[in-house]
């Protein structure tokens, strides 16, 4: 018997259903020599500094940096029941092996790991390594399960994540605490991605804006621009004269045919960000729309950084273009080039996010609106990929008055190739030709008028989700060369929950309308960037510590090595760091009895102040509190955050995903709606959604 482990419910349905596991148990399903069960996401986590050594349970620097030297491990409280029960199944004498089938990435392997560690398994297992969920990619899997071996160096990079971020967390985020007598909580990643928001906003504040000047020659029609001027009587001084002079050559024409390639198809992060920027989702929105697409098998494995696909999979791609273009592009003709996606070299784990075979059978009127908009633009995305490259006649005249240069660009083109579907698709905003008279070198050309344009400098834009996952998935590349592996910020798997969580500890909020919004540092967060030292906020560091992980799960950098780096790295922060001069300022202390306002009561509408334990009304005849370790998110499955508590308070409502049904193990989404009774306190009651036809 073999006993395989999901990281989900769903995920275990699809592949019990497939390697024939048909008979429901209590947290598993059994049949045809397999048992298949789950672990709801992570089901162990690393102990409290407390588990070590009981003085922990107080912040004191003096006890600073808490760095153990052997890792304790405990079980989820929220996550007992069911561990309990893959623990019994690993003990059953009917397992001979297992199969670990969590997915297939760093966090993943760890997931399945700890749990096997934890339980003190010691039957060997196999890996199943998979880039779809559909039927026929799960049996392929299982023909060919990989060799736990294989994988070992992916679960130290694993290990070497989870622990630096549990070192940099706990130690600093005590330290700057208890210096600054108020929560500051850091992250390797966490601080370093803020401090490129704060940063940006000291620029756009410091931006003073200034007026330029360009001359315009009018020639039938046609406009030549000069280049800009600071001096506006400058400026109008060459416009009279050109005007004075009325006729003049042309002095140079550059005629040149340009070529631009189809797009790459999607990683994680560019799918992210064409999300933000077309309909407005989060990243973490994103993200859960393609891994609810990802578990229903209409798209592949979303946690991917490549844009590329196997070269195995080329003759696959044509008939996939047909199934698509029934859905999204019914009457456009599409020549299909498979071989320019296909590149073997570029890809490492998993292949980018495409839409999978099934979806040629799939009623897609049954998706949430959210899925199908991600599910669109993925298929889009691949449809205009595979296309032939837009090709265009770029011309540039230059003409010579009052010895300035005019210029003029004109665009026809050549061949419209993929972005014929960019129009069609309606991504497209540019006009596609830009007409200008066809002027010879030396030709005499008559200066109808000529005029002084006034333009105005503009400061940088605040940061978008779009722009913010850009800065970080390029954090350090202007520090290495060219032909080096990729840095960044994060991974395409953790960046939406480090943006997530920077908004969640009140660091940085979301300002704008529903479509864009900007991330914007709260004053606290620029606060702690102003005390927070350079090895902690230094993006092109952390960028270079995110590099080694990478090696890590290469087998080229040593584990050990890696956690010597993080420990000499806060060993040098708590030893040498000095408050900067004025520090005290940016965090005065608060009174013991206040917290932060974070709405108004929906039942008397006094202050909601945020305290220790839970949110609470300041009017003490009103009896309206939510705890913050609350008891109705507990029992649904859903950890209870700040963001939830002030959407609670503010809209009276909070949407909830990835709920786990304890009677069939699928997941679902709701919304829970509050309510107040006759003296103020709470009750949650929950809304179920109701599915949407599409036409």
């Amino acid at each position: 018997m073999k006993l395989v482990i999901a990281e989900k419910p769903s995920v275990a349905q699809s592949i019990a259903k497939v390697i024939g596991a048909d008979k429901r148990k209590d947290g598993y399903m059994e049949g045809n020599g397999y048992i298949v069960s789950w672990c709801v996401g992570h089901l162990i986590e690393l102990a409290e500094p407390q588990t070590y050594e009981d003085r922990y349970g107080k912040w004191n620097i003096d006890d600073l940096p808490i760095i153990p030297s052997n890792w304790k491990y405990q079980v989820s409280d929220s996550t007992k029941t069911q561990y309990a029960i893959i623990k019994t199944l690993m003990e059953r004498s009917d397992v001979e092996s297992l199969v670990a089938a969590c997915d297939a990435g760093r966090e993943g392997e760890l997931i399945f790991r700890l749990v096997y560690h934890q339980a003190n398994c010691r039957k060997p297992f196999e890996r199943l390594w998979i880039s779809s969920m559909e039927d026929s990619a799960i049996r392929e899997g299982f023909d060919s399960l990989r060799p736990s071996s294989d994988y070992d160096d992916l679960y130290k990079a694993a290990l070497c994540r989870e622990r630096a971020d549990w070192i940099v967390g706990i130690n600093a985020t005590r330290f700057f605490t208890v210096l600054y007598g108020q929560t500051l909580n850091v992250g390797r990643v966490m601080t370093p991605t803020l401090a490129m928001t704060v940063e940006r906003e000291a620029e756009i504040a410091a931006f003073r804006k200034e007026n330029f000047y360009t001359v315009v020659l009018n020639v039938d029609g046609t406009e030549f621009s000069s280049e800009r001027f600071k001096n506006e009587q400058e400026a109008k001084a060459l416009a009279e004269t050109c005007k004075n002079i009325g006729s003049v050559q042309i002095k140079d024409v550059e005629n040149k045919n340009r070529t631009e390639k189809p797009p790459l198809l999607y990683d994680l992060t560019s799918l992210q960000r064409d999300a933000n920027r077309i309909y407005g989702f989060t990243a973490q929105q994103t993200l859960d729309y393609t891994q609810s697409l990802y578990e229903k098998k209409l798209v592949t494995y979303p946690r991917t950084d490549a844009r590329y696909l196997t070269n195995d999979m080329e003759n696959m791609i044509l008939g996939l273009i047909e199934s698509l273009k029934v859905h999204f592009a019914p009457d456009v003709e599409i020549k299909v080039n498979a071989a320019q996606v296909c590149n073997s070299s570029k890809v490492s784990d998993h292949h980018a996010i495409i839409p999978t075979k099934s979806i040629a059978d799939a009623d897609l009127t049954i998706l949430t609106p959210g899925e199908y908009s991600i599910l669109d633009i993925i298929s889009q995305r691949l449809l205009m990929a595979v296309g032939e490259p837009y090709i265009f006649s770029e011309i540039e005249m230059i003409l010579a008055c009052a010895d300035k240069e005019f210029k003029a660009k004109g665009k026809t083109v050549l061949q419209e190739g993929w972005r014929k579907l960019w129009k069609y698709f309606g991504l497209s905003k540019e006009k596609s030709e830009i007409v200008i008279p066809d002027y010879s070198v030396g030709e005499n050309v008559d200066i109808s008028d000529a005029i002084v344009k006034v333009g105005q400098t503009e400061p940088k834009k605040h940061f978008s989700e779009d722009t913010l996952l850009k800065a970080m998935e390029n954090a350090g590349a202007d520090e290495i060369p060219d032909e080096a592996e990729r840095k960044g910020l994060g991974t395409p798997a953790t960046r939406a929950a480090v943006i997530e969580k920077l908004i969640r500890i009140g660091f940085i909020t979301r300002s704008g309308n529903q479509k864009t919004k900007y991330l914007i540092p709260t004053d606290k967060g620029k606060a702690l960037i102003t005390v927070m030292p350079e090895q902690i906020q230094s993006a092109s560091l952390t960028a270079d510590w995110e590099q080694k992980l990478i090696q890590v799960e290469h087998g080229e950098y040593a584990a050990d090595q890696f956690m010597r780096d993080i420990d000499d790295m806060i060993h040098g922060l708590i030893s040498t760091y000095k408050k900067p001069e004025g520090a005290e300022i940016l965090f005065p202390p608060k009174s013991e009895n206040m917290g932060e306002v974070i709405g108004k009561c929906p039942h008397c509408g006094g202050d909601v102040i945020d305290r220790t334990k839970g949110y609470f009304c300041s009017n003490r005849d009103c009896k309206f509190a939510i705890w913050k370790d609350n008891a109705y998110f507990k029992k649904i499955g859903s950890k209870f955050t700040s963001n939830m508590a002030e959407n609670l308070i503010s809209t009276g409502k909070v949407r909830v995903s990835n709920l786990t049904s304890k009677k069939t193990g699928n997941t679902y989404s709701a919304t829970v709606v509050l309510s107040t009774k006759d003296d103020g306190s709470v009750q949650f009651q929950m809304e179920f959604d109701q599915p949407k036809k599409r036409r």
